[in-house]
């Protein structure tokens, strides 16, 4: 009896890390999106996770993906997998690029220090916000990674001269134009809350820092949150608490126009990724203007409700530029196999913002080192179920639209 019960009883090795024990009940990204949601006061989390009005765009974003399904190929000898591909020049290990956003440190103190040094032991290029709570060269002295620069186009034209030129001197291989925030879309979870940024702890907030203990230390222990690459240069620089409405109203310059980019060609000899692109035709004037790379988005569902879904406008897009324009999608990424269909249908890369804030503030950096090798290990899992060794091997024939 004896030896039967020693060969069915196995006692696991008790874990003293608490982090190692949270993350290894992380199966998916959707698991730490709910462990971030324990740890994080009310507001932060409805910050990273929450959308624009209804949340209509922030939903189909995701639900795009599952709306496309395999049409699996067997026998193709699939022992060796790679999942490389070559975006603006540079080869990566997975086409996914990590996007920018915002007031990061929210999430976790080292903030987008952490999610660089994630980055760069990935092999990804990791971009930073305008908008980074950690500055320009901040983020450069901790990762020899590859880095995009995300701009924000403020109505101060010096100021944004002085951060391109910033950027190229520490490194940074492209900027991003982020386009579709003209305006700030009502972010209506941030509106009942009377969100601000940085969040103030304070009367109205001590219940829910009492609540999330270790949050709460980890910020109070920190420096101030402001926007690190302007501190002392501008007016608002996330030094004082405000609402991203105001903000966005006081500094963003709404005459942005396709006229402008002349302008950042004089101030940047490299790459340009267009941002926010949601139609056909402004995909085509990209082209025209010699635009290296347009991402799909409608900023994460967070701006306009109803926008186009970037998966689905992703074929109508290649279809009319024709190869002259790398094409990346933003927007719903959850898991690696969601990457594997977008790339089916044709992308150059894809991006994902709040998969690995989810991690960043469900376990801080390791976190976010686990929402990338979480994202890894599936695209390759889906590559071999699919019958592709590559990404050269994946083509339109290996999925379709569920209502087609």
């Amino acid at each position: 009896m004896w030896d039967t019960i020693r060969s069915v009883v196995r006692f696991k090795p008790v874990e003293t890390d608490p982090v190692a024990r949270r993350l290894a009940k992380a199966a998916n990204v959707h698991d730490l999106r709910r462990m971030a949601k324990r740890r994080l006061p009310g507001g932060v989390f409805d910050y990273i996770d929450g959308g624009a009005e209804d949340e209509v765009t922030l939903e189909r974003n995701s639900l795009a993906f599952a709306e496309l399904e395999w049409v699996p190929r067997v026998l193709r000898n699939v022992q060796a997998i790679d999942p490389a591909t070559t975006l603006l020049g540079r080869r990566h290990p997975m086409p996914l690029v990590l996007a920018p956003t915002g007031f990061t440190r929210i999430a976790d103190s080292q903030g987008e220090l952490a999610v660089a040094r994630a980055a760069e032991r990935a092999g990804l290029t990791y971009s930073l916000s305008t908008m980074g709570t950690r500055s320009i060269e901040e983020v450069a002295e901790v990762s020899d990674g590859p880095k995009w620069f995300q701009v924000y186009v403020w109505k101060d034209r010096g100021l944004v001269a002085e951060l391109l030129g910033r950027a190229k001197a520490a490194g940074f291989e492209a900027i991003i134009i982020t386009v579709d925030l003209a305006v700030l879309g009502r972010r209506e979870r941030d509106v009942r809350r009377g969100f601000e940024l940085p969040p103030k702890i304070g009367p109205s907030t001590i219940i829910d820092g009492i609540v999330h203990p270790g949050w709460t230390w980890d910020f109070v222990r920190a420096d101030p949150i402001t926007f690190s690459s302007v501190v002392g240069q501008h007016d608002i620089d996330g030094s004082t608490a405000v609402s991203l409405a105001d903000h966005a109203h006081q500094q963003f310059d709404q005459s942005l126009s396709w006229a402008d980019i002349a302008w950042f060609r004089q101030q940047w000899d490299g790459p340009i990724v267009i941002k926010g692109v949601q139609s056909v035709a402004d995909a085509e004037i990209a082209v025209e203007h010699g635009i290296e790379a347009v991402a799909l988005s409608n900023h994460g569902g967070r701006q306009l409700d109803q926008a186009p879904v970037p998966l689905e406008l992703l074929d109508p897009v290649l279809q009319a530029v024709g190869g002259e324009t790398e094409v990346i999608v933003d927007g719903g990424i959850r898991r690696g196999s969601d990457i594997v269909k977008a790339m089916c249908l044709g992308a150059s890369a894809c991006m994902a913002g709040r998969a690995y804030l989810y991690g960043l503030g469900a376990a801080g950096e390791r976190g976010v080192d686990h929402v990338l090798g979480l994202l890894r290990a599936d695209m390759e899992r889906a590559m071999a179920l699919v019958g592709a060794t590559t990404i050269d091997d994946l083509s339109p024939d290996l999925v379709r639209w569920r209502s087609g």
